[in-house]
């Protein structure tokens, strides 16, 4: 290489050194004074001490067990439900089903004159006797479950 390219070659290494040092000595400042850093550090302690001060509503939550009277209830009116009557239960063991027949009877846990139970998609809603009502079976209501009682059973 000539002396002239060197020299140009060192001059410009030279000032590469000098830009490299500059801009070190300008970081070793910013680092210290950074306004990003300051900002966003402004930024945090605002909304630290918003949140604080203001503190998310709670909304008032109402006691569902008591029923209300502005519920418009026209929605759910034509909602329909199975409503069935249940004169009584028992349990048999697969053996003794299996071996009934034609003019099998059944032992049920009720007695003979007590009120059948009155469902409404298996929720108990009533108490009731058996009618007969144009030679069809039909039931009197004689003791309706409160909708308090109802929503008790339900939880």
């Amino acid at each position: 290489m000539s002396d002239d390219t060197q020299q140009k070659d060192q001059e410009l290494a030279d000032e590469w050194a000098a830009a490299l040092e500059e801009q070190s000595d300008e970081t070793s400042g910013e680092e210290d004074n950074d306004p990003w850093a300051e900002a966003l550090q402004e930024q945090a302690e605002s909304e630290d001490k918003q949140q604080k001060a203001n503190p998310a509503p709670v909304a008032q939550l109402d006691d569902d067990a008591k029923p209300r009277q502005d519920v418009d209830l026209d929605m759910v009116m034509d909602i329909p439900v199975t409503i069935s009557m249940e004169i009584g239960r028992t349990r048999i063991s697969i053996r003794n089903l299996l071996q009934l027949s034609q003019g099998s009877v059944v032992e049920l846990d009720r007695l003979a004159g007590e009120p059948m139970d009155v469902l409404v998609n298996d929720t108990l809603i009533a108490h009731g006797e058996v009618v007969v009502v144009n030679d069809k079976f039909g039931i009197r209501l004689t003791d309706v479950i409160s909708a308090a009682e109802r929503i008790k059973k339900l939880r």
